[in-house]
């Protein structure tokens, strides 16, 4: 009789993994598939309409940022800033696009000759990503995801 007993706490100790829940075990898969994702990539890039959601991740990212560009540009070409210097220096614009599609800055790098010479600058490019066309958010496994950029913003004075 003490064998059997033996044998039998033998077994259920070996087998406790049996009586793990389900639940358990799918959380457990689950943290395993998080760890394994690289949350500081994307699977597709926020689009405007004018780009191809079926083209490859860099082309995407390219009208991405040109349709940007593109859209800064026409803006700043519509004042007519009066400077002292001639100024050909980058502007770095760090951005988020959130899970809606909605685009902030976050932050805008520049030298003091620009901020000096245009002091309006930030307030020009914040207030033209409200005339943005419509944008679709960047997916990461089928999900909208909040993303952030950074644009440099070429400028040369005339």
């Amino acid at each position: 009789m003490r064998k059997i007993s033996i044998i039998g706490i033998a077994f259920l100790l070996a087998s406790c993994e049996l009586f793990t829940s389900n639940e358990i075990k799918t959380q457990q898969l689950a943290d395993k598939e998080l760890q394994a994702i690289n949350w500081n990539d994307v699977d597709q890039y926020p689009l405007f309409a004018n780009c191809d959601e079926m083209a490859i991740k860099t082309s995407q990212r390219e009208c991405f940022e040109n349709t940007l560009l593109l859209h800064f540009s026409n803006t700043l070409k519509q004042f007519e800033f009066i400077l002292d210097k001639d100024i050909e220096e980058p502007v770095y614009v760090d951005f988020v696009v959130d899970r809606q599609g909605s685009i902030a800055v976050m932050n805008i790098e520049k030298n003091g000759l620009i901020q000096d010479q245009i002091p309006e600058f930030d307030g020009i490019i914040s207030r033209s990503l409200k005339n943005l066309p419509e944008l679709k958010p960047a997916l990461k496994r089928g999900i909208p995801v909040d993303t952030k950029f950074r644009i440099p913003i070429k400028l040369q004075s005339e």
